[in-house]
C-alpha cells in the first residue's frame, strides 16, 4: 500500500513538475518574443527621430510609379538583408551588392549590369562618399537614372555628398533598425518630419530636411498598436496547429494589418502533408472564390466609377449575345447580389472530343499540361448553357458562380481587353502586387504555387498552377468566379487601398463613394453588399466571426482562403490555405478555423485597447 501512494504521490509530483515546466518554458518563450519585437519597436522609433531626408525638392522619396524596373546596390553596409527584404514588400526590387565587383573595372561592370533598371536605391555608409570612384559612380547613376541615396553614419561626413542632387536619406546611426525604417520611408510605409540639427556643409545646413506622409503600408510588430506578439502569436499559433493536426489543411499563411500596419504575418506547416516543402509567407496560393471580389467585382467597380458600367441598366445592353434570351433584362445590380434568378451553377459535359492530352491547332485551351479543350469550347458549350440555364424566382437569394461568368463578360465588352488583363493594368500592377495574377505558371516557377486537388476525373494530376476550380479551368484559367492566384502581402495591398476609401501610394484607384456603395449592405434579401459578402446580422451564425462588427466585409474561397476587412477596426485579415489537398475536406469549415482566428485577433486586439485605457 505504502509503494502504491508512493508511485501515486510521484506520478502526481512529475506531472506537477512538467506543467509547472511547461509553462514556465511558455512564459519564456513569451516574453522573449515580447521583448523582440519591444527592442525592434525601439530601434524603429529611435530610427524616426535619427532620419532626414534631403535633396527631395522634386518630391521622388516616397517613389509612387512601381511599374518600372528597380534596383538595390548596397556599399559597405552592414544591414543590407533586412533593407532589401523590405523594400521587396513594396515592389520586386533586384539586389547588387557593391562587394561581389571587386575585379578591375567593377563599378563600369556595375553599371552595365544595371542598364535595364529605372530606378536605382544605393544603400551606403556615409564615408564611402570619401572615395572618388563611389561618389562618381553615384553623379553617373542620377544622370540616367532615378536614383534614391540612402546613407548611413557621422553626420560630419554629409558634405562628402554635396555633388548629389538625387535625393538622400540619412541616418547617423546604422541599425537594423534604421536600415527598416529607410526602406520603408523609400516606398512611404512610413513619413518623416525630422530636420538637420546644425550645419554640417555649405548645402546641408540646419533645418533642411523635408517632410512625408505614409502612402503605403508599414510592416511592423504588434506592439505599435499596443498588443503583445505573444497574445497574438500564441492564439493563432495554437489554432493552425490544431488545423494541421486534424489534416484540416497541410499549410496555411496569416496575415494581419491594423491601422495601416501589418503587425503579423507568418507562414505554417507545409505545401503537402509529406513537410518536404515548408511554407513561406511569399508563397503563391489559389484564393478561389475571393477572386470574385478581388478581381471581378473590383473591374466593375472601376467600370462604373468610368461611368462604363451602370448598376441598373440590363444585362444584355453590354453582352449582346443575350439579348434574345430571358437573361436580357437582368439588372447588373442583381448580379452582384446574387438575385437575379440564376442557379448557382451550370452543369457544363465534357465529351472525348473535347478534350486532347497535347495542344493542336483545333485544342489551345490550356486546363492542365495534359489537358486541352477545343478552342471553340467556349462559344459552342459553355456561353449556350450559361445563356439558357434555368430561371428561378427573381426575388430570391442565391448564391451563384454563374452571376460571375455573366459579370466578366460585361467587364471584357465595356474594358475591350480580357478580365486578367484589366485588372492586371488596373489595380495590381499599379500598386504593387507582384503575384496576383491568373495563370501564375505563366510569370512564376511551380515550386512557389502552393498544390491544392488530385484531380481524378477531369485532369487526372496533382494541381498546382492550374486553377482548382472545374469550370473556371474550362474557361483556360481566367473566369468571373474563380482563377486568382495570390499572397497574403498582395492581398493585404488590395483591401488596405479599399479601407483606405479607394486611395494607395499616393494614387486613386477608386471613389471613396463607390467603396462605400460597394462594401456595404444592399439588400434586403441577404447580408451581402454588391460582390461583397458581409457580417451576418444572424449572430447565431458568428459569421465572419464572434466578434465581428457590422461594417466588415470580404470573401471566402473554396480551397480555403478568406480576406475580412473590418473598417471600424481599421483591421485587414487574410488567411491563405490549401483545405483541398489532397482531396476536398470539411474539416477547416468544421473546425472553424478562419473565423476563430479572426476572434482571436480581436480579443488580442481588445486586451490591447484595456490595457492602453489603463496606461493613460
Amino acid at each position: 500500500m505504502y509503494s502504491t501512494a508512493l508511485k501515486n504521490y510521484s506520478f502526481r509530483f512529475l506531472l506537477v513538475l512538467v506543467l509547472v515546466t511547461s509553462f514556465s518554458c511558455g512564459t519564456s518563450a513569451q516574453r522573449k518574443e515580447n521583448k523582440k519585437s519591444q527592442t525592434w519597436l525601439q530601434q524603429h522609433n529611435e530610427a524616426a527621430k535619427n532620419t532626414v531626408l534631403l535633396n527631395n525638392q522634386a518630391g521622388i522619396v516616397p517613389l509612387k510609379n512601381l511599374e518600372q524596373k528597380m534596383a538595390s546596390v548596397s556599399f559597405k553596409v552592414e544591414h543590407t538583408a533586412p533593407f532589401d527584404s523590405l523594400l521587396n514588400k513594396y515592389t520586386a526590387v533586384t539586389a547588387f551588392p557593391a562587394a561581389s565587383y571587386t575585379q578591375a573595372g567593377g563599378l563600369k561592370n556595375l553599371q552595365d549590369d544595371l542598364a535595364s533598371f529605372q530606378t536605382v536605391i544605393v544603400q551606403a555608409s556615409v564615408s564611402a562618399m570619401a572615395e572618388k570612384q563611389n561618389l562618381d559612380f553615384l553623379l553617373n547613376l542620377e544622370r540616367q537614372k532615378q536614383l534614391v541615396v540612402v546613407l548611413f553614419g557621422k553626420a560630419e561626413s554629409l558634405a562628402f555628398a554635396d555633388a548629389l542632387k538625387a535625393p538622400i536619406i540619412w541616418s547617423e546611426k546604422e541599425s537594423a533598425g534604421a536600415a527598416s525604417f529607410a526602406a520603408q520611408l523609400v516606398f512611404g510605409g512610413v513619413g518623416t518630419s525630422e530636420t538637420l540639427s546644425k550645419d554640417y556643409s555649405a548645402k546641408f545646413r540646419k533645418g533642411e530636411g523635408f517632410k512625408t506622409a505614409p502612402i503605403r503600408l508599414k510592416y511592423s510588430v504588434p506592439e505599435e498598436v499596443g498588443v503583445k506578439t505573444s497574445e497574438l502569436q500564441e492564439s493563432i499559433d495554437a489554432l493552425v496547429a490544431e488545423a494541421i493536426k486534424e489534416q484540416a489543411t497541410p499549410g496555411a499563411v496569416v496575415l494581419v494589418a491594423k491601422s495601416g500596419k501589418v503587425i503579423f504575418q507568418k507562414a505554417y506547416g507545409a505545401h503537402t502533408y509529406d513537410n518536404t516543402q515548408p511554407t513561406h509567407i511569399t508563397d503563391i496560393f489559389d484564393v478561389a472564390s475571393v477572386t470574385k471580389i478581388s478581381a471581378t467585382t473590383m473591374a466593375v467597380m472601376n467600370l462604373y466609377d468610368q461611368r462604363k458600367v451602370a448598376l441598373d441598366s440590363s444585362f444584355s445592353f453590354y453582352v449582346p449575345s443575350a439579348r434574345n434570351t430571358n437573361k436580357a433584362g437582368i439588372k447588373i445590380r442583381k448580379l452582384l447580389l446574387h438575385q437575379s434568378g440564376l442557379p448557382a451553377g451550370v452543369h457544363l459535359p465534357l465529351q472525348p472530343q473535347d478534350v486532347s492530352p497535347v495542344p493542336t491547332g483545333k485544342y489551345t485551351v490550356k486546363a492542365s499540361d495534359s489537358a486541352y479543350l477545343r478552342k471553340d469550347y467556349f462559344q459552342e458549350v459553355i456561353w449556350p448553357r450559361m445563356l439558357n440555364a434555368k430561371m428561378g424566382p427573381k426575388d430570391k437569394y442565391v448564391y451563384a458562380d454563374v452571376s460571375m461568368y455573366y459579370l466578366k463578360e460585361v467587364v471584357e465588352n465595356q474594358a475591350k481587353t480580357s478580365l486578367d488583363t484589366f485588372v492586371a493594368e488596373t489595380f495590381y500592377r499599379p500598386l504593387g502586387m507582384q503575384t496576383a495574377g491568373f495563370l501564375p505558371l505563366n510569370r512564376f516557377p511551380q515550386s512557389r504555387i502552393v498544390p491544392t486537388e488530385f484531380d481524378a476525373s477531369f485532369r487526372k494530376a496533382l494541381l498546382r498552377g492550374y486553377v482548382h476550380d472545374g469550370g473556371a479551368a474550362r474557361m483556360g484559367g481566367v473566369s468571373g468566379h474563380a482563377g486568382l492566384f495570390a499572397t497574403a502581402n498582395d492581398l493585404a495591398i488590395l483591401y488596405q487601398m479599399l479601407l483606405n476609401g479607394g486611395t494607395y501610394g499616393g494614387e486613386k484607384y477608386l471613389n471613396p463613394e463607390t467603396v462605400q456603395l460597394f462594401t456595404t449592405k444592399q439588400s434586403p434579401l441577404s447580408r451581402r453588399g454588391l460582390g461583397f459578402d458581409r457580417w451576418d446580422p444572424d449572430t447565431t451564425q458568428q459569421y465572419p466571426a464572434k466578434f465581428a462588427t457590422p461594417e466588415t466585409y470580404g470573401h471566402t474561397g473554396y480551397t480555403g482562403t478568406c480576406v475580412w476587412v473590418d473598417p471600424k477596426n481599421e483591421l485587414v485579415y487574410v488567411f491563405l490555405s490549401n483545405r483541398v489537398h489532397p482531396k476536398v475536406s470539411n474539416k477547416l469549415i468544421s473546425l472553424k478555423t478562419r473565423q476563430r482566428i479572426l476572434d482571436a485577433i480581436y480579443t488580442a486586439l481588445s486586451k490591447g485597447d484595456k490595457a492602453s485605457a489603463l496606461n493613460k
